[in-house]
């Protein structure tokens, strides 16, 4: 690559400007490298949240057969992989699976083999982890040989398992059908299916799906049909994908086509609003993004919502992402939430990390890969303040976890036993974003460095890789360092932006409230969405306020946001909640009664419990609890009733009749805690809940 030459400090934003080290990338030539080729030496790969022996075996294929029943909450059926064992003396197979998986039988068969029937197979169920178990699966030695084709038959039932979300017709958006959706990332996809569940293994898969009538069912596909008459839909994925993006969603979902190659799902409710939000947009976002990073691989582009029970924002699937429902409501968040995903058809599924240890290769590249989207879409000023804001939250859990916390290093060494998803956080995107700027910086050319990648995902399609593929001078100190990011991008180009913003928020942090004339030249309903969060988001990390100033504020704002976004709504909600603001209670009382997603309802609750409002999230939660999915509500009395934590797909959680004659906490907070603020200025996961507001 080209030398480095420094940049200017930032004059708005850059909180570090680059170190004049003169630094280059290793592998510095005319052209763009591509990282290993297919006949390179590779790393010794160990996945440590995984039991599989997929080292074993090259997977080829794999059919799902499944039937749906939607009165017991069960999927059964079979699942059929095409293996060819890779080495001698194998004479066992391992799958990761979980406890909810009920296996019935198994058996083999060696296609031209001469082999009649299947051969039944003998197999046991081990403890692995809390989040899956390992299928131990006896082998006969007469039939397994390297290189030579084998079918193994898995019929099992699916139960309560983490991947698979049955919701009831009172938790869809149209209340009038029941829906399940399968969320495979990043572990949880042994409890839809045995399998090698490790992003390391990719293979083409196909699925038969029965399902009662009036159900449609949609899968992470490249191609489908359907048979009326049985009420039998069928799947095909041309392209190798690993396990946690095999994914399935079943209900009363209609479509509408809003470009040559992408249409958007809903429940019927909901299909015009998507359709309205999202336009001919799609199509425009996928041309940019091709612009720069070669052709979208995967054919279709689809987009189904979901209602407010998925678990996250959005789910990169590919031909098929999840998105929540909720965000419809901001056009701005559903805009950087969608490119997100369309960025991940280069970055995470085309190739893919190896590791949850490197996770960063998929998430860090899909947001930089975002970014220059909608930079030449929108132009770099509203890239710059979505990324201020962003880094902002950053900064934010850092000041909560510490400098030296581990959690922020870029590449978190696994301990066997985690939870690759609990690892998951603002610095797998933010701080792996920062890292890849920094090689882009190093480059000297923002379009050169574009062809990198273009030429790199192009070589590397549909396989795996790691993070040695961008080795570099400071490599080390970028994948194992604490703390924040040793570089941030100038974002000076969004001071037109930020800078009002900015303006206005030191107006309100004195001591006093601000001369009301002095408000007259910010305009807040003439702001973009990005700037009212930023704004909130500076303000609440100087909470608590004066009391005289929450009632200014209050005054001067409340009754826009009521009618604006929840992006928005949610932050100065989260204000009143820690500033203990009793007059503007009944409005969080009202959001919490209209908004039934994880990723609104819990960092309210978190800030409740943290201060003097407990009893108010008590009698919310006993009110709404009937609209809450079991998980969330498992999660709500873990943190109104500091239980302890429980498996999320436990016993389910009996509802507690609310009180008719629950009394009205008072307008005014009682004398003694008129100061108390909450203990904390939010917890991790509220903020990783509220921030994190990308795909898993």
């Amino acid at each position: 690559m080209a030398e480095f030459h420094q940049t200017p400090t930032s004059l708005c934003c850059c909180r570090k400007s680059l170190p004049d080290s003169g630094g280059r990338c290793v592998r510095d030539s005319g052209q763009p490298s591509a990282g290993p080729g297919p006949g390179s030496p590779r790393y010794p790969l160990v996945d440590v949240a995984s039991a599989s022996n997929f080292r074993s075996f090259q997977l080829h294929h794999f059919h799902l057969d499944l039937r749906l029943n939607f009165a017991v909450k069960e999927m059964s059926g079979w699942l059929v992989l095409d293996l060819v064992p890779v080495q001698a003396g194998v004479c066992s197979l391992v799958l990761d699976s979980h406890p909810s998986l009920l296996i019935h039988s198994i058996d083999c068969k060696v296609p031209g083999g001469g082999q009649q029937e299947p051969v039944s197979l003998t197999y046991r169920v081990d403890p692995f982890t809390d989040y899956g178990s390992s299928l131990n699966i006896s082998l006969p030695t007469a039939a397994v040989k390297p290189g030579r084709l084998v079918q193994i038959t898995v019929h099992y039932t699916t139960t309560d398992g983490p991947a698979i979300w049955w919701l009831d017709s009172e938790l869809t958006c149209g209340q009038a059908r029941p829906l399940v959706f399968t969320q495979g990332h990043s572990v949880c996809n042994r409890s839809f299916f045995p399998c090698f569940d490790t992003p390391a293994v990719k293979s083409t898969y196909t699925a038969t799906v029965r399902v009662p009538d009036g159900v449609t069912v949609l899968m992470s596909a490249s191609r489908s049909s359907y048979s009326k008459q049985d009420r039998v839909f069928q799947f095909s994925m041309e392209f190798p994908v690993p396990s946690y993006l095999v994914a399935l969603v079943a209900g009363e979902l209609q479509h509408v086509d809003v470009g040559p190659r992408s249409r958007v799902w809903a429940e019927p409710c909901l299909l015009s609003c998507a359709v309205k939000k999202l336009g001919g947009s799609v199509e425009h976002w996928l041309g940019v993004a091709e612009d720069l990073f070669g052709p979208y691989l995967w054919g279709r582009c689809d987009i189904v919502f979901l209602p407010p029970s998925f678990p996250i924002v959005a789910m990169e699937n590919p031909c098929l992402t999840f998105i929540i429902a909720s965000i419809l409501e901001s056009s701005e968040f559903l805009l950087i939430d969608v490119i997100h995903e369309i960025a991940h058809g280069w970055f995470g599924n085309a190739v893919t990390n190896a590791t949850w240890e490197e996770m960063w290769l998929s998430e860090g590249l899909a947001t930089y890969a975002q970014r220059r989207i909608t930079t030449e879409a929108y132009g770099e000023p509203f890239t710059c303040l979505e990324t201020v804001v962003r880094l902002d939250a950053l900064h934010r859990q850092l000041r909560l976890l510490g400098d030296n916390n581990p959690v922020s290093k870029l590449q978190v060494k696994f301990e066997s036993g985690v939870n690759p998803s609990t690892l998951m956080n603002l610095f797998t995107y933010e701080k792996g974003f920062c890292f890849v700027s920094y090689l882009s910086e190093l480059c000297g050319d923002v379009r050169r460095f574009d062809c990198f990648l273009r030429v790199r995902t192009h070589t590397h399609s549909f396989t795996h890789t790691h993070t040695h593929s961008f080795t570099c001078l400071e490599f080390e100190h970028w994948l194992s360092g604490c703390g924040p990011p040793p570089y941030e991008p100038d974002l000076s180009a969004g001071g037109a932006l930020i800078g009002p913003v900015q303006d206005l928020c030191n107006l309100w942090r004195s001591s006093d409230p601000p001369d009301l004339q002095a408000l007259t030249t910010f305009d807040l309903s003439a702001w973009s969405t990005f700037q009212i969060v930023l704004f909130l988001d500076r303000m609440l990390d100087h909470s608590p306020l004066p009391h005289d100033v929450m009632v200014s504020l209050s005054d001067s704002y409340s009754s826009l946001f009521d009618g604006l976004n929840a992006e928005v709504q949610i932050r100065w909600l989260q204000m009143v909640v820690r500033n203990t603001f009793y007059p503007d209670l009944p409005r969080v009382r009202a959001f919490l009664h209209k908004h039934t997603s994880r990723m609104y309802t819990v960092p309210l609750y978190e800030d409740l419990v943290a201060g003097v409002m407990k009893c108010v999230a008590v009698e919310i939660f006993y009110q709404t609890q009937r609209r809450l999915h079991p998980n969330l509500r498992r999660t709500l009395q873990q943190i109104l009733f500091q239980t302890s934590s429980t498996n999320q797909n436990g016993p389910a959680v009996p509802i507690v009749p609310s009180s008719t004659s629950s009394s009205t906490p008072p307008q005014q907070p009682p004398a003694a805690t008129a100061t108390t603020s909450p203990a904390a200025t939010g917890t991790t996961a509220a903020i990783a809940l509220r921030d994190v507001n990308v795909s898993a």
